[in-house]
């Protein structure tokens, strides 16, 4: 923490009683300077610092309710912890439940006014289930059944835009059973025709629910997806890292 000196310039009228003598102000300490980026370990360090607040994204911690983190991360490094961790360490779990309820809750709130503009773009369908359909190329090719296995890229979105995962970005189309992934999935790409483009709109009930995917999905998110139906495929189904909510993110396939 820096040090800030506020100087205030004392106006004395010609009048007034001399002061008494005052001792000299002692010379201002400075704080140590924040560590460097430097070296290799000081950078992956930093990225732990980084990794454990996302990871901490459920608990919707207040700039407030940081710094108490922080302290109590320095005192137990400096052994020095004031609370005992026996006692206050089980209600971490019921405090997680808590917040992730209060971020979902968030989450369904702006998704609603999200899905309702989506909704009403030139050229969009509503379906039943909360679905936004939008077909932004025409394919030419079959349409997939829901036991089919086909082949798209695709890229996920959070409704500000935030990108949680990409085929593009892997430079490699991914494969898999339409009904083993989540339910808006099953729906929308059911709709395209090979060779096509589509946005699909998910509501969080067909997407990852309340519990959404952490860190990179939180419950009751609303997600984006653009989608190319590359073909219809045939064979085995590879396996993928996400073939269900728990699996590892980021996800590599929108799967259930």
């Amino acid at each position: 923490m820096r040090l800030f000196l506020l100087a205030l310039p004392v106006v004395l009228l010609a009048q007034a009683p001399k002061p008494a003598p005052q001792a000299p102000p002692k010379p201002a300490v400075s704080a140590p300077a924040a560590p460097g980026l430097a070296t290799d370990d000081q950078k992956t360090i930093y990225a732990l610092g980084m990794y454990m607040y996302r990871e901490l994204g459920t608990f919707d911690l207040t700039p407030a309710e940081v710094e108490v983190f922080k302290k109590g991360f320095a005192d137990a490094a400096a052994g020095k912890a004031t609370l005992e961790l026996d006692t206050w360490g089980p209600k971490i779990g019921p405090l997680a439940q808590a917040r992730g309820a209060r971020v979902a809750a968030k989450e369904k709130a702006a998704g609603e006014a999200f899905l309702a503009k989506a909704a009403a773009e030139p050229g969009a369908e509503k379906t039943a289930s909360g679905l936004v359909y939008r077909e932004l190329r025409a394919g030419t090719g079959a349409s997939p059944a829901a036991t089919d296995k086909v082949k798209v890229n695709y890229k996920g979105t959070l409704t500000n835009g935030t990108e949680f995962d990409s085929s593009y970005r892997r430079n490699a189309p991914a494969e898999f059973t339409l009904n083993g992934v989540i339910p808006c999935w099953t729906e929308g790409v059911q709709k395209m025709k090979v060779g096509g483009k589509a946005s699909l709109t998910c509501p969080s009930a067909i997407a990852y629910g309340d519990r959404g995917h952490p860190p990179a999905i939180p419950g009751g998110a609303t997600l984006v997806f653009e989608v190319e139906l590359l073909e219809i495929a045939s064979g085995p189904t590879p396996a993928t890292p996400m073939a269900a909510p728990a699996a590892p993110a980021p996800p590599a396939a929108p799967g259930k």
